[in-house]
């Protein structure tokens, strides 16, 4: 990465604007073209550095709730069914272990029964029963800022 790409970064984890023409703003705090920081935050994300541009919102607070969710999927049904977790808005992160209970993923909705009817989907499209529905007992957040500073 450039110089100028870390800057970018260490921006808009933090302060990304939100506004009619929020590369605008940014280039304009950076020194930049507008064009050169969205065609930069677009090779970030094509590179797979960023994941993703978007906001997050604190589910609680807004009266939705989210559950963990752990599934033992044989080898076989593995690709399939992250497919199929793929299809779902409610699904926020999906991942791999290497531990009996393999994939594992969270589901956020604006009720127990939505996710529930999620799971239930899910089970019944993979036939994989052996699912645990783990909800938070005690959140914890950790907020996770890289900082990309010039001496790099």
């Amino acid at each position: 990465m450039t110089q100028i790409d870390k800057r970018i970064l260490n921006e808009i984890q933090r302060d990304f604007p939100v506004c009619q023409r929020p590369f605008k703003t940014l280039a304009e705090r950076l020194n930049l073209s507008e064009d050169e920081v969205f065609n930069r935050v677009c090779s970030l994300k094509e590179r797979g550095i960023i994941r993703r541009v978007g906001a997050s919102f604190d589910s609680r607070k807004l009266g939705w709730t989210s559950t963990l969710v752990a599934m033992k999927i044989p080898a076989l049904l593995l690709e399939k069914t992250q497919d199929l977790l793929n299809q779902y808005d409610e699904i926020t992160h999906a991942y791999l272990r290497d531990d009996e209970y393999n994939l594992w993923f969270t589901v956020i909705a604006p009720s127990k029964e939505w996710i529930s009817s999620i799971l239930s989907e899910i089970q019944k499209k993979t036939g994989i029963s052996e699912m645990f529905d783990l909800p938070a007992v005690k959140r914890f957040k950790v907020e996770a800022i890289f900082n990309y500073n010039d001496e790099d």
